[in-house]
């Protein structure tokens, strides 16, 4: 008989928009963001962007609360302004000094295909790392049917 491992992430989801919207989310295969989708009215195609921050840093205390707030408000809300969701959620991963477990942050955001997305979305990337002294954000891009 084998033993199967298998690993949990636990995700507490915390909505950060300032209406009340209902979101439909189609699961879909992993797709490029250059792909599309078929959506069923009255859902419409957007591109889903997910960033997944470490709280851990290499030397020192964890990312405080007040810290990520403070990130949230000064480099991610000015460039989607329209709302996006945070997820919380427990991980691990291996980097150059080895294994990290830690508490982390997960940003998601729908929003247009365009170009300057992109920028906005590695800009943030960016300034975490550089402010929080972190290898690495990971990124996740897929295409959603959204209806709001």
């Amino acid at each position: 008989m084998k033993s199967i491992r298998i690993s949990f992430v636990y995700v507490r989801v915390s909505l950060v928009i300032s209406t009340t919207w209902s979101v439909a989310l189609v699961r879909l295969p992993a797709l490029a963001p250059a792909q599309s989708v078929e959506c069923s009215r009255p859902s419409r195609e957007l591109v889903r962007r997910e960033l997944v921050f470490g709280r851990a840093r290499p030397h020192g205390d964890p990312l405080s609360e007040s810290e990520w707030q403070a990130f949230l408000d000064s480099v991610v809300t000015p460039r989607f302004p329209d709302g996006f969701t945070v997820l919380s959620g427990v991980g691990q991963w291996r980097g150059q000094d080895g294994l990290t477990k830690e508490q982390s942050r997960i940003l998601v955001v729908w929003h247009e295909r365009s170009p300057n997305r992109n920028a906005d979305i590695e800009a943030i990337r960016s300034a975490y790392k550089s402010r929080f002294d972190q290898e690495s954000v990971l990124r996740i891009d897929s295409v959603s049917c959204v209806s709001f």
